[in-house]
């Protein structure tokens, strides 16, 4: 028959089910308490206790309801034999005399275990019993205990040597202070003691314990710490895919710095700080290629205003034309650098695709200003030849007024009068040298 029957272990098994399980702990403590329920089914042995139940189920989880646990151990308890009391009549009050007078000889007092041990120590059969079980049990949870916990590779490992761990402090706890050193010859020449524990191996023990409940309250911490890191991580991460500015971008690279911090404060010695540093690793990479990237995009942008920068100064050159050659001279010169700079803008920038719909736009008014430019260079020109001529048709006419090559001058002037062009810094004053040589011309040809 099982420690554990199946009434008592339905009870307890509905009630772990029924219990929330929010957090990550509470998944591994609960799954881990099923184990253990059914290791209880399969074991072998006298029926688990109240004490007992409470003890290792609240082991797993500490929160389990007490009343769960008290049903459990009602039903888990063999049901009473009708009493033979009448059958067996003084026999049986005999029997039960002897077992009062053994249960009062094994009470936990020097005083009267020591006679008792001296003269009949058979007596102290249950006690002895008691004792060896205890030891063992607690020898054995703590070695358990020992592997799992310094050992351990998981969480899961963490919360079954938590388990032994309070089983091996509850058999502990059962072995009477007195007992330390102690050897019953007739029984342990019976029986082989195994239980030659000494006051410093006593203590030894206990402190093994201590150490270990330690160990498990800070693996614990640091797991509820890792786990609240990697959340708020991912969490980071998530807002950064998500991110529609820069502003955005900016709050969730600081709280990805936060989480990455966070998972390097978790404690190195412990399991959950060893995956701490794997997850930091992980989100050390991906911090910097996030950083990077937001690095190339304001250096991208960067360049893009500064190209910005040289056109808005080459479009306020142009504004209100006409200009004098030099003027524009320095316009495409401004452009070409605005278009220098864009160029230097690679594919795969982020702003590349600005840069080039720019580069077109700065390239097509470089072309506009060129031919401005040489527009005004050549009506500047023209105008030039006009000027150079009317000194020499002032001359002939001083000379004679009906000379006929002053029609032929004039007619130069007009021809390269007309070769200037609207929008032109001489074009007004041409348009007066123009009216005077046409008048002037009539004349001639009037005469």
């Amino acid at each position: 028959m099982g420690r554990l029957n199946q009434r008592a272990y339905r009870i307890l098994k509905t009630e772990s089910d029924r219990c929330p399980k929010n957090t990550p702990q509470a998944r591994v403590q609960h799954r881990l308490l099923g184990e253990m329920l059914d290791d209880m089914r399969n074991e072998k042995g006298d029926p688990s206790g109240h004490d007992e139940l409470r003890r290792k189920v609240r082991a797993f989880v500490p929160n389990f309801s007490i009343e769960a646990i008290n049903r459990a151990a009602a039903a888990n308890q063999p049901k009473p034999v009708a009493s033979f009391l009448s059958v067996l009549g003084l026999g049986a009050v005999a029997a039960t005399v002897t077992v009062g007078v053994i249960a009062v000889a094994n009470l936990p007092y020097p005083m009267i275990r020591r006679p008792v041990a001296n003269t009949a120590p058979l007596l102290l059969l249950p006690s002895f019993f008691s004792m060896d079980r205890n030891y063992r049990a607690a020898i054995a949870n703590v070695e358990q205990a020992d592997q799992l916990i310094d050992r351990a590779t998981s969480g899961k490992d963490i919360e079954r040597g938590a388990g032994h761990v309070a089983e091996a402090q509850t058999a502990l706890d059962r072995l009477p202070v007195w007992f330390l050193g102690y050897e019953p010859r007739a029984y342990c020449t019976v029986f082989t003691c195994s239980w030659r524990f000494t006051y410093d191996e006593f203590e030894s023990a206990r402190k093994q314990i201590a150490r270990l409940e330690a160990r498990v309250f800070q693996e614990r911490n640091a797991l509820d710490a890792y786990e609240e890191a990697k959340s708020d991580l991912e969490a980071a991460q998530t807002s950064m895919a998500q991110a529609e500015s820069d502003g955005d971008v900016d709050v969730a690279l600081g709280l990805q710095q936060l989480a990455l911090d966070n998972l390097l404060t978790v404690p190195q010695e412990t399991i959950a700080g060893q995956l701490a540093r794997q997850q930091a690793e992980t989100a050390d990479r991906t911090l910097a290629a996030a950083t990077a990237s937001v690095a190339q995009n304001i250096r991208t942008s960067d360049v893009v205003e500064a190209a910005k920068g040289f056109a808005m100064q080459a479009a306020v050159l142009s504004q209100n034309p006409p200009h004098a050659a030099a003027q524009w001279r320095e316009v495409p010169a401004l452009w070409e650098e605005a278009t220098t700079k864009l160029e230097a803008v690679q594919p795969g920038d982020p702003s590349y695709r600005e840069a080039q719909a720019k580069l077109a736009e700065y390239k097509s008014n470089i072309s506009t200003t060129k031919i401005r430019l040489a527009s005004e260079e050549s009506a500047t020109a023209a105008f030039d030849r006009a000027n150079d001529l009317i000194p020499r048709w002032q001359a002939l006419a001083a000379e004679n007024p009906k000379n006929r090559q002053l029609v032929s001058l004039i007619q130069q002037i007009i021809t390269q009068l007309d070769e200037i062009e609207a929008g032109t810094t001489p074009y007004a004053n041409t348009q007066t040298l123009k009216q005077q040589a046409n008048a002037a011309l009539a004349t001639l040809r009037g005469q």
